[in-house]
């Protein structure tokens, strides 16, 4: 199973990859064609695109996940 993920939150420019074996995330420089193409432009339309995620919510910090919190 793939364990990265590319993400972006609404309101903001710019997509990130996050890789959970490496413990990394970087930036994503904008895709110029093929799928990804596609999902950022339906993103820019306001559209959200979720696919084999089954969580995802945006906190205040990592204290804040930590302790079970987040902006609902």
């Amino acid at each position: 199973m793939a364990r990265v993920i590319v993400i972006s939150i609404a309101g903001e420019e710019g997509l990130w990859v996050v890789d959970l074996d490496a413990g990394s995330v970087v930036p994503l420089d904008p895709p110029k064609a093929g799928g990804l193409k596609t999902v950022t432009d339906l993103r820019a339309s306001g559209t959200i695109v979720t696919k084999g995620v089954d969580i995802a919510v945006v906190v205040r910090s990592a204290e804040a996940a930590f302790s079970g919190h987040y902006d609902g």
